[in-house]
């Protein structure tokens, strides 16, 4: 049985310049980038070439920004809030400004620096749209941290952070701006300048390299500043800010995915914008009540799709024994007690969400896989439903 993968927003297939690399380091660079001897330095030289390569692909350089490798992509935003949580002590009752619909990286943090005192608040996005009346009357002087997704794993939402960072960026100047780019990196264009940000996070199994990897990209005024503060300690390694010896391989192998992959975004929407329309197409022809949550912006691959009756997990797993792979909502919280959903705050009831499933496409995928998959998920809405 052939596999259908449409779960490219929770991992994806590791792209063969990626394989190579990893396999190239693996096999023939076995030296610790810290050393002296001449291994170690062929491991830098690996770190150095990828650092550059994402660097790159942010619209950045190493003259006007700063690369942090790190383990994840959740790190790199814990480093991002905590990091600058932690770098120093602020006056009074220091205050962050995220939104409803983060991922649970910035969620959990936001609890933990609310607990800790400070004064968190949560700009609604219903309808997946930022709220710029709430993220103006937010901006306050004791605003220090604002954390705001480019991209919602979940619906696709496109935020226009670049307008609110602009906006921050003249209220509240002394303030850190950073971005969770991890759905976006490589899907949709942007730059690291054109955004305005003072930091931003990336991972690599998001873009065809392998899991394990992730990096943080900062100004040089925050270094200057001193700005971040480290969230492991240790060797001191990636310039103090990420202790722990760097994955090279899986770094090499982010390198050349990055490369492989950051000239072909046009394409990459292209394709994925029309099989999002034949997945539209298809189901709504059908007539059996099923619903698209579709924000005003929204990233091509990602598509949040509605049924009337069926549960996703039973939708999921239905699909799943015919070799289709989708998602009930976010991969990352699906070991939670309660699984966190951006949807509540998009408008979904309770309900609703319960029965949603989110289908993210790659430029691999093609129009025969879609018929298939609309055949298959029309059958379990009747078959899960009682009525086949």
């Amino acid at each position: 049985m052939n596999t259908i993968y449409f779960d490219n927003s929770a991992t994806t297939p590791v792209c063969p310049a990626a394989r190579e690399a990893l396999l190239r380091v693996l096999d023939s660079i076995p030296g610790n980038p810290s050393s002296l001897h001449a291994l170690g330095a062929a491991a830098e030289r690996e770190l150095t070439a990828a650092r550059m390569s994402v660097l790159s692909a942010l619209g950045s350089d190493r003259f006007r920004g700063r690369l942090v490798f790190t383990g994840c992509g959740s790190e790199a935003n814990n480093l991002a809030v905590l990091g600058a949580a932690r770098a120093k002590k602020f006056r009074g009752t220091p205050r962050l400004i995220t939104t409803d619909s983060e991922h649970p990286s910035i969620l959990r943090q936001a609890e933990l620096l609310s607990s800790a005192g400070w004064d968190v608040v949560r700009i609604p996005t219903r309808g997946g749209a930022l709220d710029t009346d709430a993220f103006d009357a937010a901006l306050t002087p004791e605003t220090v941290i604002i954390s705001l997704m480019l991209v919602n794993n979940e619906t696709g939402a496109v935020y226009d952070v670049a307008s609110a960072f602009a906006k921050a960026r003249r209220r509240v100047p002394a303030a850190l701006l950073h971005c969770d780019a991890i759905q976006g990196f490589l899907k949709i264009p942007f730059s690291v300048h054109r955004l305005g940000c003072d930091a931003l996070s990336v991972s690599a199994h998001k873009v065809g390299a392998p899991k394990g990897v992730g990096a943080l990209w900062f100004s040089p005024e925050l270094e200057r500043r001193r700005a971040l503060s480290p969230v492991i300690y240790g060797g001191g390694q990636e310039a103090g800010l990420r202790s722990g010896t760097e994955n090279v391989a899986g770094i090499a192998a982010f390198g050349a995915a990055v490369r492989e992959n950051a000239a072909g975004i046009a394409e990459f929407s292209e394709t994925t914008s029309a099989l999002s329309r034949q997945i539209v197409e298809l189901l709504t022809a059908a007539n059996a009540g099923i619903r698209f949550n579709l924000p005003p912006v929204r990233a091509p691959h990602i598509l949040s799709i509605t049924n009337p009756r069926v549960r996703s997990e039973t939708l999921v797993h239905f699909l799943s024994a015919r070799g289709i792979c989708v998602s009930a909502g976010s991969a990352c919280s699906s070991h939670a007690k309660k699984p966190e959903s951006a949807l509540p705050a998009f408008g979904l009831t309770e309900k609703e969400t319960g029965r949603t499933v989110r289908v993210s496409l790659s430029s691999d995928n093609t129009a025969e896989e879609v018929a298939v998959f609309c055949s298959a998920f029309l059958e379990g809405i009747q078959t899960l439903a009682g009525e086949a």
